[in-house]
């Protein structure tokens, strides 16, 4: 097929170097401008990879241009795929090609329809999640289903390790969905159940609410890395927490936000609405990522110091 590749970050990425593997044409791609200023310009994946693969680039501001449009209508393409590309393409745009649009969305439809399913999925605490294949319409996330294939999350996961997953899964399902689209052996379907919107996250997502439980906790910070990260404040100091568990310990009945337990030796350990947190990793603002004992270390130098949430 002669497909026009519509994508942004490095989720988009394992999927545009599938399609060039497997023999289609990729024509164009289409990404985000550039973010930055001069001195630190931020250039999307997607662009990188497609230069690096000689394929012809586009950033437009608005997707409403005639250039765009004239551009689109004469390149004679077959079908249009979307992978995180970060804004809504017009019905004039979607109707295009002969295929139309075929959108690579990281969630079992109509479950997390929006811009974050992995993140939420991660901080829900779900047990499963997957990737599907979708023949876009105006809605977001609201068109018939071609596929759907499942994984399991597991209790390590990640944003960044699950995503990494989904996103060479979801590469695979389209172009196996492009190879049946393209012999006339699959035709999709409506999307069945209850919808789930995933919101896009902002950087204040990441406050902790230490009344919330352990688990609760313990999950954003799973679905809250690398960006925007869980965070709190340690005598003031805005601290991103990377890695904790929750645990069994005593003192559970503190206050939440206490910090009950404090050593190199044993960790940092915080009161919660429900049960207690373990920190294992996490990152003073300004500075590198660091262990609990580093952490720590740095600022108890009596048993009688107290470090303070909050």
């Amino acid at each position: 097929m002669n497909i026009v590749f519509w994508g942004t970050p490095w989720f988009s990425v394992p999927t545009l170097e599938a399609l060039i593997k497997s023999g289609h044409r990729v024509s164009l791609v289409i990404t985000q401008p550039d973010k930055g200023r001069r001195s630190k310009v931020i250039i999307p994946p997607v662009k990188q990879a497609a230069k690096a693969a000689g394929i012809e680039v586009m950033q437009p501001e608005g997707l409403k241009s005639e250039a765009l449009i004239s551009k689109l209508e004469t390149l004679n393409h077959d079908v249009n795929v979307v992978i995180a590309y970060g804004k809504i393409l017009p019905v004039e745009i979607l109707n295009i090609p002969k295929f139309k649009s075929i959108n690579v969305h990281a969630s079992l439809l109509p479950n997390y329809r929006g811009a974050a399913p992995i993140q939420w999925a991660l901080i829900n605490g779900d047990t499963e999640t997957g990737v599907s294949t979708m023949l876009m319409d105006e809605g977001i996330d609201t068109g018939h289903v071609y596929y759907t294939e499942k994984e399991i999350i597991k209790d390590d996961d990640t944003y960044e390790s699950l995503g990494l997953r989904l996103s060479k899964q979801g590469a695979e399902l389209l172009v196996k969905t492009l190879r049946d689209i393209e012999t006339g052996v699959v035709t999709p379907t409506p999307q069945l159940g209850e919808s789930t919107y995933a919101r896009i996250l902002k950087k204040e997502d990441g406050l902790i609410n230490w009344n919330k439980s352990a688990a609760h906790i313990v999950n954003m910070t799973r679905g809250l890395y690398p960006w925007p990260g869980a965070y709190t404040f340690f005598n003031g100091q805005r601290v991103k927490i990377l890695k904790a568990t929750a645990v069994l310990t005593e003192g559970s009945w503190a206050e939440p936000a206490t910090v009950i337990h404090q050593s190199v030796r044993d960790g940092l350990i915080i009161s919660c609405g429900e049960g207690t947190l373990s920190i294992l990793e996490l990152q003073p603002e300004g500075k590198k990522a660091m262990s609990y004992a580093d952490f720590i270390a740095g600022r108890v130098k009596t048993p009688a110091d107290v470090i303070n949430v909050g």
